[in-house]
């Protein structure tokens, strides 16, 4: 009841109207407001996501005797004013992707003034996949010589899904990308914000989207940690936003000549027992440059002292890998996972409800308000704050 109570007050109604107010909206002679629509999407989503959108809508759930619904959602308690599903599907079909945006923005702010992220925190990204329940198409033919399938639900698509023991090899449905915050200290992982796709789509392509879209709505990124597929292949990601993607190292990509495969460590010819250092990057190339002190290697005389090695999707993207605290950065990758289990099974993705690519990408914007709300809501004390707390990024700067 204490959640409730606290979620509630962070849900300011004038606010919620004003963000999804459209042109031609008037809230005079109003019975049910769009705050209450987006109540309800908030109350299906925290207590009940496992039942239809029609067996919600129903006095079973909406009914005078369920008070502490109606009193969340803003319905009157004296009379059987309530919502039909036609109204919330309605909602969900007229939200734009700006709007959800706004709303996403609204409760960021509240999430970051939690206190719920400490001082030294990292961004990830990764993807799932959500899967419906068309599996069977409605039709398949060939079109120049590709093979096409079409699904009652016109939008999604099949596409191979991860190893799991218990699944298929392929999924029907679209696949979800998501920028996640990651406390270091804690290894606690929230969703930020997300993408959606059909899950026929390849990972890389949707990278450039999310960062700019984080970059729009006001989070400050620097480095992202992310699996192979999300690689910035030709740097294109970094001039265009500053952002440096680290990835772990493909084995498909061998290391140069005077170069530790294992440690990623560069020599200067294959006579040098000296490490250099990485002093920086000239366009699509990594410079190194001879860390012996004077007098420590006989071969100073004759050695350029220096080296460019180009960059690729091995030991020598942007972020080296011998760079301090990548390693680190690769390891806590796997906490990027962490929310997607919160977002199928606690705010009810595991099953979609509703159909096209639109309805759904709503969906996944409310599952990510409900997680955070109850993240916020289920903080009983203040955070520890480290004594000597340094950003992740620090640390890969102080090589």
């Amino acid at each position: 009841m204490k959640n409730y109570f606290i979620i509630d007050q962070l849900v300011d109604d004038k606010v919620i109207n004003a963000l999804l107010a459209y042109d031609s909206y008037s809230p005079s002679m109003r019975e049910t407001f769009l705050s209450h629509l987006f109540r309800a999407e908030l109350l299906k989503c925290i207590k009940y996501p496992e039942i239809s959108y029609r067996k919600f809508c129903t006095e079973e759930y909406f009914g005078l005797d369920r008070k502490q619904n109606r009193v969340f959602i803003g319905l009157p308690l004296h009379r059987q004013t309530t919502i039909d599903h036609y109204e919330l599907s309605k909602f969900r079909n007229n939200l734009t992707f700006v709007q959800q945006i706004n709303l996403l923005v609204y409760f960021l702010h509240h999430f970051y003034q939690s206190g719920l992220l400490g001082d030294c925190t990292l961004f990830g990204v990764d993807s799932t996949e959500l899967a419906n329940d068309c599996n069977i198409p409605l039709a398949s033919m060939e079109i120049r010589g590709k093979k096409i399938r079409i699904y009652e639900d016109l939008d999604c698509d099949c596409g191979a899904r991860r190893n799991k023991r218990d699944k298929s090899l392929f999924v029907v449905g679209y696949r979800m990308h998501t920028l996640t915050v990651i406390d270091v200290e804690s290894k606690q992982s929230f969703p930020l914000v997300s993408l959606l796709a059909p899950a026929n789509h390849h990972d890389s392509h949707f990278l450039p989207f999310l960062i700019k879209l984080a970059q729009a709505m006001g989070l400050d990124l620097s480095l992202v940690t992310a699996d192979e597929a999300y690689h910035d292949k030709d740097g294109t990601l970094f001039e265009e936003t500053g952002v440096i993607v680290t990835t772990p190292p493909s084995s498909k990509v061998n290391a140069p000549e005077n170069v530790d495969a294992e440690t990623g460590e560069v020599f200067c010819h294959n006579e040098c027992v000296i490490p250099m250092q990485h002093v920086g990057s000239d366009g699509q190339e990594l410079e190194y440059k001879c860390d012996a002190e004077p007098g420590q290697c006989l071969h100073s005389e004759t050695c350029p002292q220096y080296r460019f090695l180009p960059m690729d999707s091995g030991l020598f993207q942007r972020m080296p890998f011998s760079s301090k605290g990548i390693e680190d950065a690769h390891e806590i990758r796997k906490n990027c996972e962490r929310p997607f289990n919160l977002l199928k099974n606690q705010a009810g993705l595991e099953k979609i409800r509703v159909r096209s690519q639109h309805a759904t990408m709503c969906r996944c914007t409310f599952a990510t308000i409900v997680v955070l709300l109850i993240k916020m809501a289920g903080k009983r004390k203040k955070r520890k704050i480290a004594k000597e707390p340094m950003h992740l990024l620090e640390r890969c700067a102080n090589m």
